[in-house]
């Protein structure tokens, strides 16, 4: 797994941000207990979603209700993965509600 220059760029994504930096503080320690180095997490721009409704199903066009959703997100790069960093995180159980992305580069 050690070839030279790879790296595995791990990406989060959740609703709530104490449970992504929760999850996220979980990867760093397993990754730094096998040996790796860890870039990160570094957060990324908070993407957020909004929506207007009307108040009312039939008159009042001025009368709305705004809802949003946001998505936070994290990105950690770990460099020169050893097989035990590796099954390591696989391992790792992540609350539900956290998205993972994982790229090897």
């Amino acid at each position: 797994m050690s070839t030279p220059n790879q790296k595995i760029r791990i990406r989060l994504k959740a609703f709530d941000y104490k449970l992504i930096d929760q999850s996220a503080l979980e990867i760093v320690d397993t990754a730094k207990r096998t040996g790796a180095i860890v870039k990160g997490p570094v957060p990324l721009p908070t993407r957020i979603q909004r929506f207007d409704v009307l108040r009312s199903p039939h008159v009042n066009k001025t009368s709305r209700d705004q809802f949003e959703i946001r998505t936070h997100q994290r990105l950690m790069d770990i460099v020169d993965p050893t097989e035990k960093t590796v099954d390591a995180l696989m391992k790792l159980d992540l609350p539900a509600g956290v998205d993972v992305e994982i790229k090897l580069q």
